[in-house]
């Protein structure tokens, strides 16, 4: 840490991974914990580095200081050490800028999320430049991003098996060259698509309703993709396969461009759909169609370091529901999903002859879009040769 730094970090604005205090007292246990609390949130909050600014007024960014000699770094360190499960890595720098004394904790990358507070057991995280209480959902998630659980093998307690098309789920086992003309039940239960309830009865599981259901959304209300076209709103449910399938035909039937990549919109709502955060049950997959380009977006930023270009080269990166991806792959007759790790170079090429692809991670709003460009408006053969017609991209 260094003034180049400290005045790179004072020119941002508060956020999950920035907060600015001016004064730094560790005098009561209070005290002590609420430093661990800002911490721990800041930890748990999606992105890279944070950090937290002592003598900086967080309205004004007026500089006020502190004084260095009533604290140590191994003195802040034990602190956030032990208050926080596991514990937050940090360093602590003090630097002198602009005549004042400033102190900076530096909050690492975790791969060891969520991060808990000791005495009171919960978890926080930070919402813009507030701290507050992690829901149950955003706990879930970290949990699942760093492995410590698996969404997709969750019972669906009030699912049956008949709820999961019987045809889709035999051919799935044929792929595997096992369980004959009716999967056993140590099959199902040893590939996770179901396992016994407190009753005994055999109950599918989320990632098996996502596979095969006949209708998932009934049990899991976030697996649909809307189309908004023009004043029109297109509403598509079904399990992935299907949402697939419907949407693309769908998309062409608005367009009517035949020569459109549309290989392109399949390869970004595969994606979406696979990569999406299904612990976020208040939104679904969105298309939207506009005059000049046509946007996917997901609930589900990217995993791996939040940063797209990091994942476009990365030949095998690390994903968000890698089990469902796994068996999405043996299922995958239409090769929607088969490269994927792939799949933003191959949108890119895809539109060299028309625009630029986008590709948009929002980490604080747990967002991800694609926005593949799109001619405006659209004219047949015979209109766009008449050099009579307005505004046509060639």
């Amino acid at each position: 840490m260094d003034a180049d730094r400290i005045k790179q970090l004072l020119r941002r604005e508060e956020g999950p991974k920035l907060d600015f205090k001016a004064t730094l007292n560790l005098n009561t246990e209070g005290e002590k914990k609420e430093l661990t609390k800002d911490v721990i949130a800041i930890a748990n909050s999606r992105g890279g580095r944070g950090y937290i600014l002592f003598g900086v007024e967080d309205k004004t960014k007026r500089l006020i200081g502190i004084e260095h000699w009533n604290f140590q770094e191994e003195q802040i360190q034990q602190i956030i050490y032990n208050r926080s499960d596991p514990p937050v890595p940090v360093t602590v720098d003090f630097q002198e800028y602009e005549g004042v004394m400033l102190a900076v904790i530096t909050i690492f990358k975790s791969q060891h999320k969520p991060h808990q507070m000791l005495h009171n057991g919960a978890f926080y995280i930070r919402r813009g430049s507030t701290t507050d209480v992690a829901r149950r959902s955003e706990i879930a998630g970290m949990m699942q991003e760093n492995g410590l659980l698996t969404y997709e093998t969750v019972l669906l307690p009030h699912a049956t098996m008949e709820d999961l098309d019987q045809e889709m789920l035999h051919s799935y086992f044929n792929k595997l060259q096992v369980g004959g003309e009716s999967p056993n039940k140590v099959l199902l239960q040893a590939l996770g698509f179901a396992a016994e309830a407190d009753n005994g009865v055999l109950t599918p599981t989320t990632g098996a309703m996502l596979l095969f259901g006949r209708n998932p959304s009934v049990f899991l209300p976030q697996c649909y993709v809307k189309v908004t076209h023009q004043d029109t709103v297109h509403h598509i449910t079904g399990n992935i396969f299907t949402l697939v399938q419907k949407t693309c035909s769908l998309i062409r039937d608005l367009i009517q461009d035949p020569s459109y990549p549309y290989v392109a919109i399949e390869e970004a709502l595969s994606n979406a759909l696979v990569h999406r955060d299904y612990l976020d049950t208040s939104r679904g997959v969105h298309v939207d169609i506009k005059d000049n380009c046509i946007e996917v977006s997901n609930p589900g930023a990217l995993v791996a370091g939040n940063k797209s270009v990091r994942y476009n080269n990365d030949k095998n990166p690390e994903r968000r529901n890698a089990w469902l991806y796994e068996r999405i792959l043996i299922m995958d007759q239409g090769r929607h999903f088969f490269n994927m790790g792939n799949g933003i170079s191959r949108m890119k090429n895809s539109f060299t002859q028309k625009g630029k692809v986008q590709f948009i991670n929002l980490g604080s709003r747990n967002l991800f879009k694609v926005i593949l460009p799109r001619q405006t408006p659209y004219f047949s053969k015979e209109e766009a040769d008449n050099p009579e017609t307005p505004n046509v991209i060639k």
